[in-house]
């Protein structure tokens, strides 16, 4: 329960209670773990294109958060009939690891267009790795560089999965 409550104060909630984690927690990996899926079928298809539309739909999430089809569609099919909270727009932190996993897959998608496939290999196994250490070990690398980036490092180390403190 503490690294869910860690993985929720590093994506923008800093004043989650154990209380809060039940719904929120679940919401907020509802977008990674279909991304996640999604990237896997990117890897078996190896398409330029295909990337380059994922990158462009988490950019889209992150400049448009109001409009993120993600939450959209969590909120529509998963909360409303549950009667859950409904999934709000993305802080900040939230943002910028979409930004960042965005990057990740255009990057992707240029190399793969490009036919630069050991650079399109090198990023994937980049992504794959931040999707994995996110989906299955709560950590959020881009959430926790944008604390980083903003000068709250104790803050950031304090949101790690192992953290004891909060």
């Amino acid at each position: 329960m503490k690294a869910q409550l860690n993985f929720i104060r590093q994506q923008g909630f800093p004043d989650a209670s154990a209380d809060s984690c039940a719904c929120l927690y679940p919401a907020l990996m509802w977008q990674p773990r279909i991304v996640g899926s999604l990237v896997v079928i990117g890897l078996l298809l190896q398409s330029g294109l295909y990337f380059l539309v994922l990158g462009a739909l988490l950019w889209w999430n992150a400049t448009l958060p109001r409009l993120n089809p993600f939450d959209a569609l969590y909120n529509r099919i998963v909360a409303g009939p549950r009667n859950l909270p409904l999934l709000e727009p993305a802080q900040p932190p939230r943002r910028f690891a979409q930004g960042m996993a965005g990057t990740f897959m255009l990057v992707i998608g240029i190399a793969l267009v490009a036919g630069l496939t050991g650079l399109a290999w090198i990023v994937e196994a980049l992504l794959v790795a931040a999707l994995a250490a996110l989906i299955f070990g709560r950590f959020c690398l881009g959430s926790y560089l944008y604390h980083q980036f903003r000068g709250q490092g104790d803050f950031a180390n304090h949101t790690l999965p192992w953290s004891r403190t909060g």
